[in-house]
């Protein structure tokens, strides 16, 4: 089992992994620390300690192999395999999760996608069929799927997950407001669209003022 890192460090992978896939396309082979730390804005020392959890190290003088660190960035955070996954709630945000698995895979397919609306019950949103919720039961029987994509209104949030939780799923993406009350050994995920735009309104103020 490999030692825990430290979630920042995580964040900061696949930007590096996306600079690294562009300079490969020039035909670039080898990379140095300051030139990706210039690149992304980071401290050279840093990349180098982020980089170094997927076991590459750079060679003096020659920096890293862009295709080896690709490989092993893509190796480590799970980019080169797909983990299916289930979405509930096919509202705006999570059609727009669907649709932008058609032109980037981030190592998550989402195989079904479950709503009570009626009117998105039929649809195919990014090459994924939403289904009706109930259907969620049945279909988690036939297919081990352990991780899911929340995206339901907040007021059935825990409710939902609760459903998932009991239909296998083991790591649930949430992108609701809802603080869920889940078994520990559950991974949630919590990704508050809120949030981060006040942080860019409020850098932007800062920046103005």
């Amino acid at each position: 089992m490999r030692n825990q890192v430290p979630e920042p460090t995580l964040r900061r992978l696949p930007g590096y992994l996306f600079f690294l896939e562009k300079v490969r396309e020039d035909g670039v082979l080898n990379v140095s620390a300051p030139t990706i730390g210039k690149a992304l804005k980071c401290d050279p020392t840093q990349v180098v300690k982020d980089l170094s959890v997927t076991g590459i190290k750079g060679k003096p003088r020659v920096g890293y192999n862009t295709y080896e660190l690709c490989h092993a960035l893509e190796e480590y955070l799970g980019f080169n395999r797909l983990n299916e996954a289930f979405l509930v709630g096919a509202g705006n945000l999570g059609s727009a999760l669907m649709a932008y698995q058609e032109h980037q895979t981030l190592g998550i397919k989402i195989i079904a996608a479950f709503d009570v609306n009626k009117d998105k019950i039929g649809q195919h949103i990014g090459g994924t069929h939403v289904l009706e919720y109930n259907k969620l039961f049945h279909l988690s029987n036939r297919l081990d799927v352990k991780i899911a994509i929340l995206t339901t209104p907040n007021n059935v949030a825990q409710d939902v997950a609760e459903d998932l939780v009991n239909c296998g799923v083991k790591a649930i993406w949430n992108f609701t407001h809802t603080n869920l009350v889940l078994p520990e050994d559950i991974i949630v995920q919590n990704t508050s669209m809120s949030s981060f735009a006040a942080v860019l309104l409020s850098r932007l103020n800062d920046s103005e003022n």
